[in-house]
Formats: structure tokens, sequence, C-alpha cells
């Protein structure tokens, strides 16, 4: 199993990167190709012991936060992102990982690897933390737009991922909506209620956004505009959540001995919404596998995303999804 790793990519790059990826390596036995500045790279290595199964692959570019992705990746070809990509598509690595520029992952994705025969969109998933288990949500940003047919992909290939990747049998769907009723939504929404109910996925209806942290459904899908601010909604509100109680558990010398009491439990939540404890989630839809990481992943997020990639390798993930589509088995992909 190779993963390569975009090391210049993220907020804690390169440093937290290479560390992430060499713990990986040890854990797993994973053989990983750290792509980016060779010797900004080799000097973070040096500080490691057993890095037989980490290689150095030179890109002497990075795709900066503020540049246009497409137009960077298009122009730029050495960035530590298009090399990697580069990787994946010739077969030299499985899978990729990046905590970098969502938009360029995405637009080297689109251009050096392409799309699944018969998906129209690609989407970006994302782990929704719930008071019972995650749920799959997507579109999370990558289409602000969308029809009725794009969002039954997005659902087919949820499905497969849940399945597959989180050992969820038979995973329950869910449509992001303003109402659980049929006729609530705009136009692409009822149209794609309708879809998916004749479908032969695990359609239970609309799910609000009230419900979607209750754990209504294993995977939601919606467009990319409703997704990501749905998942910045939920970020902000967490840390606020967590920030108060900080302040008012501090306050007094009750509250200090009642927050000391119930440490360990909060220390627990804080867990199950932690980003860094599943690392990534794949960009689905493209011809191969990659791994969009959140921009501030330190180490341990990287070695969860790695972690990720291989398993939808190992899982066989694209060639799942080709055939659901090719064969329609999770419902027509073609209206």
């Amino acid at each position: 199993m190779r993963i390569a790793v975009d090391a210049m990519g993220g907020d804690h790059a390169p440093a937290e990167i290479v560390k992430g990826a060499v713990e990986a390596a040890q854990l797993h036995q994973y053989e990983i190709f750290l792509v980016g500045q060779e010797d900004v790279l080799a000097n973070e290595l040096a500080k490691y012991s057993k890095t037989d199964k980490i290689k150095l692959i030179h890109a002497p570019e990075v795709v900066a936060m503020d540049e246009p992705p497409a137009l960077a990746i298009r122009r730029k070809k050495g960035t530590s992102i298009a090399v990697a990509t580069e990787l994946v598509k010739t077969g030299e690595a499985s899978a990729l990982v990046s905590a970098g520029s969502t938009g360029a992952q995405m637009a080297a994705a689109l251009l050096i690897l392409g799309r699944i025969k018969g998906i129209l969109r690609p989407a970006i998933t994302t782990l929704f933390p719930t008071v019972t288990k995650h749920s799959i949500l997507l579109d999370v940003g990558a289409n602000t737009d969308v029809g009725p047919e794009h969002l039954l992909q997005f659902a087919v290939m949820g499905s497969i991922y849940a399945e597959k990747i989180l050992g969820r049998d038979n995973p329950k769907v869910g449509l992001l909506n303003i109402g659980t009723e049929p006729n609530k939504g705009n136009d692409a929404a009822k149209a794609a209620y309708q879809l998916l109910k004749e479908s032969q996925l695990n359609f239970v209806g609309n799910v609000e956004g009230r419900d979607l942290p209750q754990g209504a459904a294993d995977v939601v899908v919606c467009d990319g505009f409703v997704g990501n601010i749905a998942l910045k909604l939920a970020e902000g509100l967490a840390g606020a959540v967590f920030q108060l109680l900080k302040e008012e558990m501090t306050r007094t010398f009750k509250t200090k001995l009642g927050a000391f009491l119930v440490a360990p439990g909060l220390k627990n939540i804080k867990g199950l919404i932690d980003y860094a404890e599943y690392g990534g989630a794949p960009l689905l839809g493209v011809k191969g596998i990659s791994i969009i990481c959140h921009g501030s992943s330190k180490s341990r997020a990287i070695t969860n995303a790695i972690k990720v990639a291989a398993d939808c390798a190992e899982q066989n993930m694209l060639q799942l999804i080709e055939m659901s589509i090719a064969n329609n088995v999770k419902g027509d992909s073609t209206r």
C-alpha cells in the first residue's frame, strides 16, 4: 500500500504533515510518498528514526491559499498537490492525502484524474458528528448548484462509502431539507425526493437541520452551498458551546469543583466532535482516491487520514462506485 501525501499543504505544513506520515508508516507499515520541496522535507524527516518506509518526491512549487485553484494547477505543474495526484493517476500510489487548499485538490483531481464514467459531478464528503455516530454529509462545497440527478448520485456514492469504509449495513439515506414532508423545498429537492424514493437506496426521507445532529441518517445529501454552511455552523457552534462552558465552569469555586468532576465526560464529548479522530474524507466521483483533510490538521489527523486512504483503496471503492453507476444497481443515475 503506497500513499502519496501532500507535505506542503495545510496550516501546519510541513512539520505536522511529516510527523503524521512517519507515525502512519510505523503503525500500519504503509509506504509513504512525501511530496514537496525535497530539502525542506529532508530536514523535517531527519528528526525521526525508522523512516525506511518514507520516500521523498520533489515538487518545487506550492499552491497559495489565495490563488485561483484551477489556474494554479494548469500553470504550475510542479505543485505538491499536482505531483501527488499524478502519482495516483500513474498507479505509483494507491491514494493521496492533503490538508492544503480544497479548491486546488479538487481542481487537480478533475484535471489530472478525471471523473468516473457516468458521474456527473464529484462531491466533497465529511463525517458529521451526531449523538449516536458520525453521519456522512455531502456535498460540502464542490457544487453550489445541483440538480436532482446529482443528489441521487451523491447518495449512491455516500452509501458505498458508509457501507464499505464505515461498516454500516444497508445505510439510511436522507435528503437535507427545510421540512420532512415530500413537497418541501425547492424544485431540485422535490424532484430529488422522488428519485431517491424510487431508487434501491434505503431512503428514509427528508432530514431537517435540527435532526442532522441526532443521527437521523447514515448519509445525508445536499448541495455544496447548504452543506458547507451546515458544516461550518456546526464547527463554530461546537467551539462556542465549549468556550461558554469553560467560562461558566471556572467562574466560582463550586463551578470549578463541578468542572473537575465532569472533566472526563467533557473530554470524551470533545473527542467525538474532533475532526482529527477521522482525519479526512474522500472526494467522491473522481478516478482516484483523494482524501481531503481539514486545513488545521496536525499529525494525528494526518495519520488517521492516511488510514482512511488505505481503507478506501483496499475496499476497491472506485470500482464499486463505477459498477453501481454503470449497472444502475442503486437507482437510475442517468435521468
